[in-house]
């Protein structure tokens, strides 16, 4: 069931709302970003992500096939989300590091491994 939440970056200068189903599996993805960076995914349409600030203190990267707008506070280096489109559907939408939303205890998440090396 979708819940509303808040988060953001660890300096506090990108916050943002977005609604979330956490009962459904987050992802771990191995590609080269995300293996590194450890992010767990989860995906809402962009109309149920809302930026509350720190849309100027955020710098984008890029990578591959360009398809996701990899934004990540410019102050403290923290992902907490990323920007792009569902390649299913065309839809806009938002992929949020769950590790970077407040109250959310990562470890009682249920995770579903993605294999994006070979996206």
């Amino acid at each position: 069931m979708k819940q509303n939440y808040a988060g953001g970056c660890q300096c506090g200068k990108v916050r943002y709302e977005v609604a979330l189903d956490l009962d459904q599996p987050v992802i771990s993805c191995n590609c080269s970003r995300c293996g590194r960076l450890g992010s767990l995914l989860s995906f809402a349409p962009a109309e149920e992500f809302k930026l509350i600030s720190g849309e100027g203190d955020m710098t984008e990267y890029q990578f591959n096939k360009h398809a996701i707008h990899h934004l990540f506070c410019a102050t403290c280096g923290i992902q907490s989300f990323a920007r792009g489109t569902n390649p299913k559907t065309g839809a806009e939408m938002a992929a949020v590091n769950v590790r970077c939303v407040d109250g959310v205890d990562v470890d009682a998440l249920k995770v579903q491994k993605v294999n994006g090396k070979d996206f």
